[in-house]
């Protein structure tokens, strides 16, 4: 499937439910979501409301320290939060076990993920966060893993 291309607002916030649920429509049922973008890009706020749509009970908070939280839906259904801005290469990620999440078929949603590049599957969806011309934030949906080296 070719992703729509088109940058989605992420502003005002209280539309990032409306946001949550046009992306989760766009990802046609990927699994494995990367996204990438600057400090403060909004990447945990998207995260919290996608994982809200996916009916998780838990509160949802940025993995920072501890690299990876699980959450568990209505369902009973886990979804992984990963933040891997900590990780200083490929191998510790490795270290984390990320390729059993990875081929856990739940949903793995992945922050900074550049720094295990090799490891996504071709099929990831992508997010790259930013601000457009005017300032305002916008999110790029991509198919594929193709990970850009600077992020704005």
């Amino acid at each position: 499937m070719q992703i729509n291309r088109q940058d989605i607002p992420m502003e005002p916030i209280e539309a990032l439910d409306e946001v949550a649920a046009k992306l989760l429509q766009l990802s046609d049922d990927r699994r494995i979501w990367l996204f990438e973008g600057g400090l403060g890009a909004g990447k945990t706020t998207l995260i919290r409301h996608l994982c809200e749509r996916l009916g998780v009970q838990n509160p949802v908070q940025s993995p920072t320290y501890s690299l990876v939280n699980e959450y568990r839906t209505r369902d009973g259904q886990p979804v992984f939060h990963f933040d891997l801005y900590r990780l200083k290469n490929i191998r510790e990620a490795y270290e984390i076990g990320i390729e059993e999440y990875l081929d856990s078929g739940s949903y793995c949603f992945i922050e900074w993920p550049e720094v295990a590049r090799p490891i996504w599957p071709e099929d990831s969806f992508r997010l790259l966060l930013q601000r457009d011309g005017s300032g305002k934030r916008v999110i790029s949906p991509h198919a594929g893993h193709n990970i850009s080296s600077t992020t704005q």
